[in-house]
């Protein structure tokens, strides 16, 4: 029996209120639970659907309290949160994820040693503290290869890829201010990820194997399922990380298959993802679903059921601006809108998801759509 199993009725905490968190609360109220947030934007996507929304600092020790005092659990929608903090509050409230992997994760030179010392394969790479280890990457990775910051960073920031000579000048300001991580750069054939959710009494339900498209290091398509054999292979390297790093809930892996075939392991986002966001429609339970079964201590479905096979688009403000007036001639996309404020370019606004019997079709089509789009 699990005697932290929450009925409905019990508030769910989520600490970040973007569109995770938006996605997450949704899931939790279908479910009959109440919804408390916190994030210091007023206008964060979570707070039009949230039943209490604290508005303060992710540090900011007395809102962390006082969002645990209301909440039956608590959970998170981004890892760039303190660990310290996280550890802090597990230790007066209910939090069944932990702190272990966000200390774990939100340092690239970390998280690489830990995958490594689980046993997985990964790129190549050398720890880069100063000018001298940029010279060593260069002799013992050779170009190119990717300067990425040990702390935050996502969707492209605080990285640089190093192609020759001409742009090393590029990565030495970048590691005179800032502990970094030089990985080399594969020759890719494609990249895959793989949404997994565990339950807090071990259960394990695979999401199926997803095929990526990151444009200017931002996820632009995800197609379901990934065209490759690699399924099997990368759930026994998910198998071995959860051996070695704690997780409760929804977590992705993400993958590069090079062009000899090779699979490795490129990083953890331990929360829903990006690239898991046709679930929704595609599967028939979500990413989102699973995560608040699992941190509610519900059991997990022991098999995920793809009911059509997808192709996912995230939306940025570019790609609103291109296509927003073409929404209401196709009911065929599942279009979701975040609900954030501040339209940018780069910004992630929404995504859409066109479930298909033919996702080469699919595929080519939207990408007449988004033609134009840079």
């Amino acid at each position: 029996m699990n005697f932290n199993r929450l009925k409905f009725g019990a508030t769910i905490g989520i600490i970040g209120g973007g569109q995770l968190g938006k996605m997450m609360a949704q899931s939790a109220q279908k479910m009959g639970f109440n919804v408390a947030c916190l994030d210091p934007n007023p206008d964060s996507p979570c707070k039009s659907v949230a039943d209490v929304f604290i508005t303060a600092e992710y540090d900011d020790e007395e809102a962390l309290n006082k969002l645990g005092q209301q909440s039956d659990v608590i959970t998170y929608e981004f890892e760039n949160i303190s660990a310290q903090q996280l550890k802090q509050l597990t230790q007066q409230f209910n939090i069944p994820q932990s702190y272990q992997a966000i200390e774990l994760l939100q340092d690239r030179l970390t998280e690489k040693q830990t995958l490594e010392s689980a046993g997985t394969k990964i790129v190549p790479y050398v720890s880069l503290k100063d000018e001298k280890d940029l010279n060593q990457a260069i002799e013992t990775l050779s170009y190119p290869f990717i300067v990425k910051t040990r702390f935050g960073g996502y969707d492209g920031k605080g990285q640089i890829l190093v192609k020759n000579d001409s742009n090393v000048e590029e990565a030495k300001v970048l590691v005179s201010k800032h502990e970094c991580v030089a990985e080399k750069f594969l020759d890719l054939d494609r990249e895959v990820s793989l949404t997994v959710t565990i339950g807090n009494q071990k259960q394990i339900a695979y999401f199926p194997l997803q095929e990526n498209e990151h444009r200017n290091q931002i996820l632009f398509k995800t197609i379901i399922p990934a065209r490759c054999d690699k399924e099997q292979e990368a759930r026994k390297e998910v198998d071995k990380i959860i051996e070695k790093v704690h997780f409760v809930g929804t977590f992705t892996v993400e993958f590069f298959i090079d062009k000899s075939n090779h699979l490795y392991v490129n990083e953890i986002a331990p929360r829903p993802h990006n690239s898991g966001h046709y679930t929704i429609e595609a599967c028939d339970y979500s990413q989102f679903d699973t995560h608040i079964l699992a941190v509610t201590g519900q059991d997990l479905p022991q098999e995920i059921e793809i009911l059509k096979p997808a192709v996912m688009m995230n939306l940025l403000g570019r790609d609103l601006d291109l296509l927003e007036d073409k929404f209401g001639d196709h009911p065929e996309w599942h279009v979701h809108i975040y609900g954030k404020t501040e339209r940018k370019s780069d910004r992630k606004m929404g995504h859409m998801t066109i479930l298909t019997n033919n996702v080469n079709e699919t595929e080519n089509e939207m990408l007449k759509q988004f033609k134009g789009r840079e």
